[in-house]
């Protein structure tokens, strides 16, 4: 990813790479994970995008027609309406855009920045733009309208914060620098540092799992909801910086051998170990 570019023209491709057995179609991210683009994309590739916008009260809520009105919510809604005839023009560039990433042919990264680059005049960025404006529009409606959803997109957002957060406290040498201007490096330095973030998440899943089976077996009901309030990020019980012991009452057998013995005979042209 370029230095600079918003993260919300990669979260599509990251998803299509995704080649395990869990095969979301819910994408959570933050202010940087979404754009009006970004939703069209994700609407039309059948994912379902939930960020958590930062000052979404600022964004605007597209009219269906200028003639349109609404009760109660009237003032939430910008003058502008969707061009619903571009839409209909380009509705099959956009189907072939579409077919194309979902086949592999070309990432969703590389169209929208291709895109992005010349926007002013391209009609099938405009295309996609004013697709993601009724995506968003109507997502935005449902946030502030549904708690539950509110609840759930600021809960499931905090737990990848949660998990940046280990990432971080595993990183301490380090925090935000990689001592290589070398991407091959950059991208070990990162690899290596999610592998690690992996075997401590996965240690703490086998830990919690061996108390909650204890708990059990002495009587206790742990529902899942129980469950769904534990973290794998938790780090209180991890040596971060290893364990030293020091034995004072232990003397070294060679203590004095050590302190007598003359380390270096030096003249005036020689220095040798003796």
């Amino acid at each position: 990813m370029s230095h600079g570019v918003w993260e919300a023209i990669h979260i599509i491709d990251g998803l299509l790479k995704n080649a395990s057995e869990v095969q979301p179609n819910i994408v959570h991210s933050d202010t940087q994970g979404q754009s009006l683009p970004v939703f069209a994309f994700a609407y039309l590739l059948g994912i379902q995008l939930m960020p958590r916008i930062r000052n979404w009260k600022d964004l605007n809520l597209y009219r269906v027609d200028k003639k349109t009105k609404y009760t109660n919510i009237d003032s939430m809604f910008c003058e502008a309406e969707i061009d619903w005839e571009l839409l209909e023009k380009h509705w099959k560039d956009l189907m072939q855009v579409i077919i194309s990433v979902k086949l592999g042919g070309v990432s969703s990264s590389f169209i929208l920045s291709k895109l992005n680059s010349y926007n002013n005049q391209n009609r099938l960025y405009k295309a996609f733009q004013e697709l993601g404006k009724v995506i968003r529009t109507i997502f935005l409606l449902d946030y502030v309208s549904n708690k539950e959803l509110r609840q759930t997109i600021t809960a499931t957002t905090n737990k990848i914060e949660s998990y940046h957060t280990l990432e971080d406290w595993i990183r301490f040498g380090s925090r935000y620098l990689v001592a290589s201007n070398d991407p091959d490096e950059m991208e070990k330095a990162v690899k290596q540092n999610d592998l690690i973030a992996n075997c401590i998440m996965l240690q703490n899943v086998i830990d919690i799992s061996d108390v909650c089976h204890a708990l059990i077996q002495e009587g206790y009901t742990i529902t899942a909801e129980d469950l769904s309030h534990m973290s794998p990020y938790i780090t209180e019980q991890i040596k971060r910086f290893g364990e030293y012991v020091l034995d004072l009452a232990r003397r070294p057998a060679n203590l004095y051998l050590t302190r007598d013995r003359t380390l270096f005979k030096i003249d005036s042209e020689v220095a040798e170990v003796a």
